[in-house]
This record gives structure tokens, sequence and C-alpha cells, in this order.
């Protein structure tokens, strides 16, 4: 690397946290003045508030934000730079444009690399802390409401709960039913189950076992019997933001888990899991775009540039969220999802290069 290269790339570095610091902050504050009221009648101990939730907080935000503040930060220095003619300079000197993105796309790949470890292994176990502390002090308490659930809680062997207390642990008119081909093996009946924590399994009380073995059928019962089941009281647990909480193999093995069951909200986490394979490539390309769109010179001032980058970054999140709702609705799939606005944006990176004087 060249004397040049190195000061490009301390300036973009040192204007991409000077953004993601000053953007922070404003989150920050915004969110705290709405959550005020919240902390308050919840009586959320002054430590928790700074340790669980804002130190948690910020992080998530400063990585949420990062693709957009690097075409921000882009967009500030090479303006600056466009503007005092130091671009000018450059590709008179004979160093090709091409040559000039070098020292950006260094800067957007170790930011690249940094999110994708952040997004997939260090953000969520940070928001671990900070959504339990959400649900204990913000969140108003949580009620199971489902009614009629069937779960596959493994195959051929199907479970029903007519209704669950999700404070004492308890299902009410359960049933287990083993299933072979179109033919009903096995059916267990029960007046309700209640997870014991300390045996980690579940009672089974006021029980009937119908076995069915051909023309055969044989019925036992009983008034309480333990077992183990594929099935744990956290599956009727609140889910808020769940899936922002999972590490990439714990998000894996939960796709996994509800694609088992045919479970009904698989899109979401499908969505969390290819969206974090595409924040590293919208880094690049949004660096990319930030660069061939302010390294022209321009008549009305740095300050033009910049906030024609921001309406750029925003489009793109706008399309980014767009794309999500409908996918999440089953209308569109999550893998394209995701990709659309990379894809719609490399498309303008390329159309914009083809115009910028080199």
């Amino acid at each position: 690397m060249k004397l040049l290269d190195w000061y490009i790339l301390k300036r973009f570095l040192q204007t991409y946290i000077f953004v993601v610091m000053v953007i922070v902050l404003i989150v920050v504050m915004i969110d705290y003045t709405e959550k005020i009221d919240n902390f308050r009648s919840h009586n959320a101990p002054g430590e928790k508030i700074l340790v669980d939730y804002y130190l948690n907080f910020i992080p998530y935000w400063a990585n949420y934000i990062s693709p957009l503040m690097v075409f921000i930060a882009t967009v500030f220095l090479t303006s600056r730079l466009a503007a005092r003619t130091e671009i000018i300079a450059m590709l008179s000197s004979g160093i090709s444009f091409i040559r000039l993105l070098y020292p950006y796309l260094l800067g957007a790949t170790v930011l690249a690399v940094l999110t994708y470890f952040m997004v997939n292994y260090i953000i969520p176990r940070a928001n671990k802390t900070r959504i339990a502390f959400e649900v204990a002090y913000i969140n108003d308490a949580y009620t199971y409401t489902g009614r009629n659930v069937h779960i596959t809680i493994a195959p051929n062997i199907i479970a029903y709960l007519e209704s669950y207390n999700n404070v004492s642990n308890t299902g009410y008119k359960f049933t287990l039913e083993k299933i072979e081909g179109n033919q009903l093996k096995q059916k267990l009946s029960a007046d309700r189950i209640e997870w014991d924590a300390k045996k980690k399994k579940w009672g089974i009380h006021d029980y009937s076992i119908r076995t069915i073995n051909g023309l055969t059928e044989t019925l036992t019962s009983g008034t309480l019997i333990d077992t183990t089941l594929n099935l744990k009281p956290t599956d009727f647990s609140s889910d808020f933001n769940l899936y922002e909480t999972l590490t990439l193999p714990e998000l894996n093995q939960h796709i996994a888990l509800l694609q088992s069951r045919g479970a009904d909200g698989v899109e979401t986490y499908l969505l969390e899991k290819y969206s974090r394979d595409t924040r590293p490539f919208a880094i690049l390309i949004l660096t990319v775009i930030g660069v061939i769109m302010s390294a022209r010179k321009s008549r009305r001032g740095v300050g033009w540039q910049v906030a024609l980058g921001f309406l750029l970054a925003f489009t793109y999140l706008l399309f980014f969220v767009l794309a999500k709702g409908i996918a999440e609705s089953g209308n569109l799939d999550p893998v394209l999802a995701v990709w659309l606005p990379n894809i719609i944006f490399a498309s303008i990176g390329v159309l914009l290069y083809n115009t910028i004087p080199r």
C-alpha cells in the first residue's frame, strides 16, 4: 500500500466511526425518551438500564446501521476530496479510477468481515440480555393464547393441546398420536400435562393409551406417568424477537426444528439467516456506489452530495424493508427477498460507473 492508500483508508475509517457514533447517540436519546415511562412503571433498576439494556443496545444499532453508515461515510469523505480537487489530482497523476477504489474496498472488507462475525456470533449473545430486559421491564407480561395446538414432535408422532398455561407450565386436553402411513397406531389421551422443572420431564395426569394392532385394540390407563418429549415450556414462551438472539448455529438448529414440525413463521427465521449473509456484500456494494456518485466535483457543494447519499441510503433501506415484508407474508422467496436490494443497487452501481469521467 502506498502513502495515498493509507491516507484514504485512515480517513475512511475515522469518518465511519464518527458517523456511527453520532447516529447511535441520537438513536439512544430517542429510545430513552420513548421508554422512560416504561422504566418507571416497571421499576427498572438504573444499573440494569445502563448495563443490561443500553450497553447491549448500542452495538446492536451500530451493527444494524453499519451498511448505511459505511455509505454515508464514503460519500462524505469522497465528496470532500472531490471538492478540494484531490480526486482530479489523483486521476491526473495516472491513477485509474479502479485503483482509486482500492483503499475504500480494503476498509469496507475489514468492516464487512467484522460485521459478519458480529451479526452471527456476538450481537445475538448481546441481544439475549437486551431482549430479556425488554420482556421484564418494557413489555407487558406475556400470556400464551394459542388454542388447539398441533405439533409434530418426532417423525409420525403428533402432539395436541387444547390450551396451555405458561405461568404454571400446564397443558390441557393433551393427546399424543403415533401415525404410520394413514393409519393410527397408538393414541395417548390425558386430562393435562405438567412440566417438572427438577426432573426435566412432563408429568401426564389421568391418561389412557389406546394401541391398535390390525383388528386388535388394547386400552391401558393410569393417574400419572413421567415422560420425556421433544417439547419444552420454551416452545410456549414469548418469541419476542427470538430470531435476534440466536447465533448462526442456534438459528440453523431452530429453523430445522420448525421445519420438522411444519410450524408457521419459519420465513422470519430464514429471512434473518439470509439477511445476515447479505450485510457484508451490502457494505461493499454501497461503498463502491458511494465513491462513484461523489467522486465528481459538484457546484452544489459537499452538503448536496451528502444529502443525496442519505436519500439513496434510505431508498436502499426502503427496498429491503418492503422485500422482507412481502417475503414474511409468504409471497416472495426469502433468498430473493434479502438479495433483491443488493442486486438492484449493484446494477445501479454499474450504470453509475459508466457515467463517471475517467
